[in-house]
């Protein structure tokens, strides 16, 4: 680091400069001006206590989360999620299979490895951007090892796209079998008591997820050698941390492993051996040893408890199969009765690693869509004969678009190039899923007498952002395509933007909107179709919504395609969709911007957003010699990492614009930093 290396701020619209110095006692006495050191901050992953003999391997920092506490947390600001956990609602199911109110979807997802996991994304579009939370209940952030450490928090974009849509996400406790590594002592250090009876480290657990923003942890004690008094240890731990969540609005979910004995023994089922432990839990995932009678006698039992039979996810482990794996899907969500107990997928994310090392981000949105939505591609039309039951067949789906304003630019959560306006402003690769958009719950319903065109998401160009959804095939009848439910007042002054593209063909473009719910599963909305101008190039059509019921809800929006004449080869791009109530305002300009940290060409910068809120991210665009910027990053956090810069075109100072971004993706004036080589 170069000691004499000075960054400025310059305060939009004052035209004055300050030094940036790093907060705290580091920022007092003469070497002041320079900014501390800057590390790429990660994922936080702790030991109970204790850690392994010897030394932590390259990149690996062991910690203990006894000794944690958020005052001394160095990249807090980094990992705490922003996006409050949004209500959700059940519109009628698409199809006629899809149930509500019973079976739920549990997924265990390894984003990345425990030491090694960016907090705010990376310089790569090669990543499980999930996109279908729409079926999913609850998202477990898994991982842990003996090596690296046990206990995981949930980096801050993840937390963030799922609260987005309503999904609650949960950090892992993972203490090992011994064959990987896991220790009993490490068991005992997470069930130890105080001198007042109390279990320590439950407490801890609270605080992480308070202070990080995340709700509640997924409890796996997999470590064989106990004995009756270290389960009984067990459920005291168990007992308190459910009790401590319950006050904090978090939740708990055992795994099936330790018995009343202290033995591990997985169960694959809820009886006598593991009872007590789903009695002081929310939820518990059985594990893959379930048989139908298993669950059978597992829901029943639940309910004899008086509990829920669907706080049971019946493990289905997809890690090495995917859709290929034979699954007793009768066993669990039968098609011609009640669902028995809930779903639990075990690393749905080979529909990612499956692909080869060639893949792009279209060829895992592909291979999501067929895992989720199934073979057919369109919930209204499951495959029957299909041997992978797809959740879009069994599980009703969820939205969250229920206040204005609303808008989507189809924003995946990673991509090739970043774009604004049309306009490619980064050709970097990149993913960062709090950058997410609200995305549509049913990919992909189109109807029409004739034949279906390919809809997806693509990445070769979009209006913001990393994708856009084009539409394309031949035409030959009307073709409606589902985008969202919802639930949206409709007020005088409602209009819809709809930015869109015509890329070849000749297409007639009209909005869909309906006010009510379908009379039953399966059945399509009543739309109303309101004609949206076409131009050349990506166009902005605004939409007002007169002669529909006043003071009505929008129900659902979609668009119809027609193409001219008899029909024809068409392709259409629909790049963003917005509702509001009047015109856009932008937040205010992100104020005490500072770089607190610096090495070479690597930046950590913290800010704090303007009075009056509306804050949905944040951008950071270097301003680049010849006056071009250059899109580095986005965040929803008030503090972002941004590293490998170095000096361009001769400048002897780089030169930044920070910039508050709102709902309908207004941007508010910049906050401008320089950073002196």
């Amino acid at each position: 680091m170069n000691p004499t290396r000075r960054t400025v701020l310059l305060v939009a619209g004052t035209g004055t400069a300050a030094a940036l110095l790093p907060a705290g006692p580091a920022a007092a006495g003469p070497a002041a001006e320079a900014a501390a050191p800057a590390s790429q901050p990660y994922a936080s992953y702790w030991y109970p206590d204790s850690f392994p003999s010897g030394s932590p391997g390259a990149g690996i920092t062991w910690r203990s989360l006894k000794a944690w506490s958020a005052e001394t947390d160095a990249d807090l600001a980094f990992n705490t999620a922003s996006v409050p956990l949004a209500e959700r609602f059940t519109p009628t199911p698409v199809n006629t299979t899809a149930r509500a109110g019973q079976a739920r979807i549990q997924s265990l997802v390894s984003f990345g490895p425990t030491a090694s996991n960016p907090s705010q994304g990376g310089a790569t579009a090669d990543y499980y951007a999930l996109t279908h939370w729409s079926y999913v209940d609850e998202l477990v952030f898994w991982g842990g090892s003996s090596g690296e450490g046990l206990i995981l928090a949930p980096n801050a974009p993840i937390v963030d796209a799922a609260h987005r849509h309503g999904v609650p996400v949960l950090g892992n406790v993972f203490l090992p079998p011994a064959a990987y590594g896991g220790q009993l002592r490490w068991t005992r250090d997470l069930v130890q008591k105080d001198a007042a009876g109390h279990y320590p480290l439950a407490a801890q657990l609270v605080a992480v997820a308070e202070a990080y923003g995340f709700d509640g942890w997924f409890v796996n004690a997999e470590t064989g050698g106990g004995n009756a008094a270290l389960a009984t240890d067990m459920l005291g731990f168990l007992t308190e941390l459910k009790s401590l969540s319950t006050a904090k609005g978090l939740r708990v979910t055992w795994y099936d492993s330790m018995t009343v004995s202290g033995s591990v023994s997985w169960q694959g089922a809820l009886n006598n051996q593991n009872r007590v432990f789903y009695q002081a839990a929310d939820t518990m995932f059985l594990d893959f040893r379930w048989s139908a009678s298993s669950l059978a006698s597992s829901g029943t039992n639940a309910q004899q408890m008086g509990r829920d039979r669907y706080e049971l996810w019946a493990g289905v482990d997809v890690e090495a199969n995917g859709w290929n794996r034979s699954v007793s899907w009768d066993a669990m969500v039968p098609g011609g009765s009640a669902h028995v107990v809930s779903v639990g997928f075990y690393r749905p994310e080979w529909t990612r690693n499956h692909l080869p090392a060639t893949r792009t981000p279209g060829d895992f949105h592909a291979a999501d869509d067929r895992f989720w939505s199934g073979r057919s591609l369109d919930p209204a039309r499951p495959d029957t004969a299909d041997t992978w039951r797809a959740p879009a067949v069994f599980v009703a789906d969820r939205s969250t678009v229920t206040a204005l304003p609303f808008a989507s630019t189809f924003n995946t959560g990673h991509g090739l190039r970043w774009y604004e306006d049309g306009r490619v402003t980064s050709t970097a690769q990149w993913n960062h899923l709090g950058l997410q958009d609200r995305l549509p719950s049913r990919r992909w319903v189109t109807r029409t007498t004739g034949q279906r065109p390919a809809v997806t998401f693509d990445f070769a160009d979009a209006w913001r952002g990393g994708s856009s959804v084009p539409v394309e095939g031949t035409l030959v009848a009307p073709t409606t395509l589902d985008l969202y439910a919802t639930r949206l007042p409709l007020g005088a002054d409602t209009v819809v933007e709809l930015t869109h593209r015509t890329d070849s063909g000749d297409v007639g473009v009209e909005l869909a909107v309906a006010t009510a719910e379908p009379p039953g599963p399966g059945q399509p909305y009543a739309y109303t179709y309101v004609p949206v101008t076409v131009g050349e190039g990506w166009e902005t059509s605004t939409v007002r919504l007169t002669g529909l019921p006043a003071d009505a809800t929008v129900h659902a929006l979609g668009v119809r395609l027609t193409a001219a004449g008899d029909g024809g080869a068409v392709k259409w791009r629909l790049g963003g969709l917005a509702v509001r109530d009047g015109d856009a305002q932008a937040p205010g300009t992100p104020v005490d911007a500072s770089v607190t940290g610096a090495s070479g060409g690597d930046l950590r910068l913290a800010w704090r957003a303007a009075t009056g809120g509306g804050v949905r991210h944040y951008t950071l665009h270097r301003v680049l010699p010849d006056g071009t910027r250059r899109f580095l990053g986005g965040t929803a956090q008030q503090a972002f990492f941004v590293g490998g810069l170095t000096a361009e075109g001769g400048e002897t100072a780089a030169r930044f614009e920070l910039r508050a971004v709102g709902e309908l993706y207004t941007a508010s004036a910049p906050a401008t930093l320089t950073h002196t080589w």
